[in-house]
């Protein structure tokens, strides 16, 4: 037994080994420059949207409303909030802290700023371009990919990335964090908390995509302003230190942090990966829940999505930075070896760190607390992760019963990876996760760079309805588009 023991170790490490090269190659430092490239490029053409309209953004939060084919504004808003705001909230600040350094915090804020552009992007473009679908709304990437670019093999090809990305490599590092913060807090076992999530999930995914923007409405606004409060206790209690806490983020940014000045690299680097995982922009999963809003002009949604980046970022990971570094509870490595901060021996970069933070103030609450509220985070993301799933099987399968069986199967497939994910190592779910998250961000950050175009002239024409004091309705030939068969 032994010795089969170690042979299967062996081989985990040999495959855990490959998974990790893959991820690197494709987070290269090209990844990194083409996200933040994108992202000011959008800026620019969009004439800084993210800061001209940003009161729109939130007014068009409570617009508008549901209907037999499509999702009121405020349900994709917390739809693709439920995508963004997960473990990469928490666990994923944490790793970019003891990875990258204070300074990769700001590299998340930088990118959810220039991300909001390609958001609205890209979320506009999902709402020119999408179809109706077994009496409902559907969107996304493929659709638009397909439609606009012409190009039927990239749009497969980014449907079957996304498929992989969001239905196999996602859910496990969700449900791995779950798993671990559970077992942290109240020595649950894993396969007990993966059965739990399991049952709760399969309620909702079971009854398709109105149940889930329905609990993702309700669930969403109630995790986050429940996480942020107890997180703006934690700051207050040591408000004195936060002018040095912004300080030292900003130093280490730019490598002006004595202690950090040779990680400029990895602050960047992680701040960007980290930034990117969490918010989604240009990643083309928040298009997929734009799709779906029942609304008279797409630059309304897009503007909506932008709007929900800036709260990921802005507001939670913010949150969870700001409270593990006010507390001083944190770990960073050195790229040479050991570390250069270690507060919290053994500990490894994830929610403990954040579990610490909140027991500096509530003592032996914080373990309990972050538990609960990384349920909730991550549960919210693997329905938002399903429901990508199943709108690209959508897309694959085209008749109506073959359509039908693959959602019916992807269902049980899913629900076993989010089982099996609570009992995997955290290495390897997030290398399998940034897998996942860079290829569909190369596909698709690539396609909204050569497709925007048509989004640019809705905000154009968005933009003159407003200035005329009209509410804005879009009609696609009014601005040259053909290729549409909804806005027709």
């Amino acid at each position: 037994m032994d010795s089969l023991a170690i042979v299967i170790l062996k081989h985990f490490s040999i495959l855990e080994s490959i998974v990790n090269t893959i991820s690197g190659i494709i987070w290269s430092n090209g990844l990194i420059a083409l996200c933040l490239g994108a992202g000011l490029f959008f800026t620019i053409a969009t004439r800084f949207m993210q800061i001209r309209h940003i009161k729109d953004m939130a007014k068009y939060l409570f617009t508008g409303s549901e209907s037999a084919k499509g999702l009121s504004s405020f349900q994709t808003f917390a739809l693709a909030v439920s995508g963004r705001v997960g473990t990469g909230n928490i666990a994923g600040v944490a790793t970019a802290i003891a990875i990258g350094g204070p300074g990769a915090v700001f590299w998340m804020w930088a990118i959810a700023f220039l991300g909001a552009g390609s958001a609205f992007v890209e979320s506009t473009l999902a709402q020119i371009y999408k179809v109706e679908t077994d009496g409902q709304y559907r969107g996304g990437p493929a659709y638009y990919i397909e439609k606009g670019l012409k190009q039927k093999w990239y749009a497969v090809l980014f449907a079957v990335s996304t498929i992989l990305g969001t239905g196999l490599f996602l859910p496990g590092i969700q449900s791995n964090s779950i798993g671990a913060a559970v077992n942290n807090a109240f020595d649950i076992s894993p396969s007990i908390t993966g059965a739990v999530i399991v049952a709760m999930l399969g309620l909702i995914v079971f009854g398709g995509f109105k149940r889930i923007g329905h609990v993702a409405q309700w669930l969403v606004p109630f995790m986050a302003v429940g996480y942020i409060l107890v997180a703006a206790v934690v700051i207050a209690a040591n408000i004195s230190k936060l002018p040095e806490v912004f300080s030292l983020i900003l130093k280490s940014a730019f490598a002006a942090e004595p202690a950090f000045a040779g990680m400029l690299g990895m602050a960047i680097s992680w701040g960007v990966k980290r930034g990117i995982y969490s918010n989604e922009a240009g990643q083309g999963t928040g298009p997929i829940a734009a799709a779906a809003a029942e609304v008279s002009h797409p630059a309304k949604q897009g503007l909506v999505q932008a709007f929900s980046v800036y709260f990921d970022t802005w507001f939670v990971c913010t949150a969870t930075a700001v409270m593990i570094l006010i507390t001083g509870v944190y770990n960073v490595a050195d790229p040479t070896g050991g570390f250069i901060v270690e507060n919290l021996p053994g500990i490894e970069g994830g929610p403990a760190f954040t579990q610490a933070a909140v027991d500096t103030v509530f003592p032996g609450f914080g373990s309990g607390f972050i538990a609960f509220a990384l349920f909730f985070f991550a549960f919210t993301t693997l329905m938002a992760y399903y429901y990508y799933t199943e709108s690209n099987i959508a897309y694959l399968w085209k008749n109506h019963n073959a359509r039908v069986k693959a959602i019916f199967v992807i269902r049980f497939l899913f629900l076993a990876v989010v089982y099996f994910g609570t009992m995997r190592s955290a290495s390897l779910a997030w290398a399998l996760g940034d897998i996942g998250v860079g290829l569909m961000a190369w596909l698709n950050i690539i396609a909204i760079l050569i497709l925007c175009r048509p989004a640019l002239r809705c905000l154009r024409d968005y933009e003159k309805q407003k200035k005329n004091g009209q509410d804005p309705v879009f009609k696609a030939k009014d601005i040259g588009i053909t290729d549409t068969e909804f806005w027709k």
